[in-house]
């Protein structure tokens, strides 16, 4: 009775604020990759608040980021997944009596008492203005497929002459870790109407960038076709992010062509076997990085997570300062869309440094050519260029558990001669190369990062 009375006050208002806004606006195939020239920058509510996060705690990270990030890059504000759960509990999910808020047509609506904006059939629009007024971009998460409760009550498809939400639907490869929704088959009439309507009314609310879960493993052609469809329908420029991993290599063909960034891997969270792996699998993917279209490393879980989050208690991470270092590292030089996990408020002075390097943000946004020299024995190297000014970027790597480590870099092997002059983007220390080569003793865990300069 609770969700049958939820949809029946969020019909009226909904269906005319979506019908009176329509966008008839039809973007071209590849048009997409135009929206993040440059690796998307942000923040998501999942590694502190996991599926819990309520209105005030979004705007407080937004009013943060525009004081504190936005001069940096820093612009998406995304709210992760369930928020469409009215009793749903940190550490993991209430599976067990969720009580969802759904309209007519078999759309998930925000909980008002998470979202009071969203009374009145509003939806998200009125939390999207507040991001936009401020100059920000909204973003949110959704899982793949339709509601298993559209199906149980026959709902229909928006978009269609009759077909109702239980002739689209397949129990196969249901998500494993979530059970909200069924499978979308592909090829079934209505299978494309019911995305579209999922983004028009998306486009209605003033979405810029939307995180669909459960698509990379497996990897589900069909549907990533299917939203593809919809977005370049809708009238409005939204960012799709495809999570989590490991997105399969053989997928590459089809995922840039499709999405504007994809997880490499499952959750990063703050231990250091989890970046590791990253590493590891990332050396697969540098052939894939593009303007448009871009690897994703995961949420940054730096600063403090887990407020009500999935994995642990309430802590400021638990990565040592050269670990982070590390991290933030090769998130950038691997040019990653950059998801802040943490709760930005609760930022102390040394991880808003991590953010807010003018040099490494510039490296991030204008970085070309990026490739691993090497990863072997616990060392790695990876470079890229600036073809603005010339100079050649080098990151450093001990990811070895137990001894200092020489790793040197031959300046031939990066097109460069003569002598250099090597600045340390984050201490900004300066020191010239003379050698053939350019070394680093890094202890464990630690990297350095540095910008090459030819010597005039």
């Amino acid at each position: 009775m609770k969700i049958k009375n939820t949809i029946a006050l969020a019909i009226g208002v909904v269906l005319a604020s979506v019908s009176s806004n329509a966008q008839t606006t039809t973007f071209k195939k590849e048009e997409f990759k135009q929206w993040a020239q440059t690796p998307p920058m942000g923040w998501n509510s999942w590694d502190c608040y996991g599926s819990t996060v309520e209105e005030h705690e979004v705007k407080a990270n937004a009013d943060y980021m525009v004081k504190n990030l936005k001069k940096f890059g820093w612009e998406y504000v995304v709210v992760d997944i369930r928020w469409f759960v009215e009793n749903d509990k940190a550490g993991g999910y209430n599976q067990t009596d969720p009580r969802y808020v759904i309209d007519q047509y078999g759309r998930y609506l925000p909980a008002l008492n998470r979202f009071p904006s969203a009374k009145d059939g509003q939806g998200f629009k009125p939390l999207a203005d507040y991001i936009h007024k401020k100059g920000l971009k909204f973003g949110i998460h959704i899982m793949r497929g339709i509601p298993k409760k559209a199906v149980e009550d026959k709902l229909p498809i928006k978009g269609t002459n009759g077909i109702t939400a239980d002739q689209i639907y397949s129990t196969a490869l249901q998500c494993e870790w979530l059970r909200d929704n069924y499978t979308v088959v592909a090829d079934k009439p209505g299978a494309q109407e019911y995305y579209d309507s999922l983004f028009e009314l998306y486009a209605q609310w003033g979405v810029d960038f939307i995180k669909i879960d459960d698509l990379s493993r497996p990897y589900h052609e069909g549907e990533i076709n299917l939203i593809r469809n919809a977005i370049d329908k809708c009238g409005r420029k939204i960012v799709l992010s495809t999570s989590p991993g490991e997105t399969p290599i053989t997928a590459a063909p089809h995922v840039t062509t499709h999405a504007n960034m994809w997880r490499m891997v499952d959750d990063v969270w703050d231990t250091w076997p989890h970046i590791t792996h990253l590493m590891n699998v990332a050396q697969k993917w540098y052939p894939y990085i593009a303007p448009g279209t871009w690897p994703d490393c995961d949420m940054i879980p730096l600063g403090r997570i887990s407020l009500r989050g999935e994995r642990g208690e309430d802590r400021m991470s638990r990565l040592t300062k050269d670990e982070q270092y590390t991290l933030i590292t090769f998130f950038n030089i691997f040019k990653s869309p950059l998801f802040f996990g943490g709760d930005l408020p609760s930022n102390d002075a040394f991880t808003l440094s991590l953010l807010t390097n003018k040099e490494v943000v510039k490296m991030h946004n204008e970085s070309t050519g990026v490739k691993q020299l090497f990863q072997k024995d616990g060392k790695i190297a990876v470079t890229s260029k600036n073809p603005k000014d010339g100079s050649t970027y080098l990151a450093l790597f001990n990811i070895s558990d137990n001894a200092t480590e020489t790793i040197s870099v031959n300046l031939s092997d990066l097109g460069i001669s003569g002598s250099v002059q090597a600045i340390n983007l984050w201490t900004g220390e300066k020191s010239t190369v003379s050698a053939t080569a350019v070394s680093a003793a890094l202890k464990p865990h630690s990297s350095v990062l540095f910008q090459l300069k030819a010597k005039k």
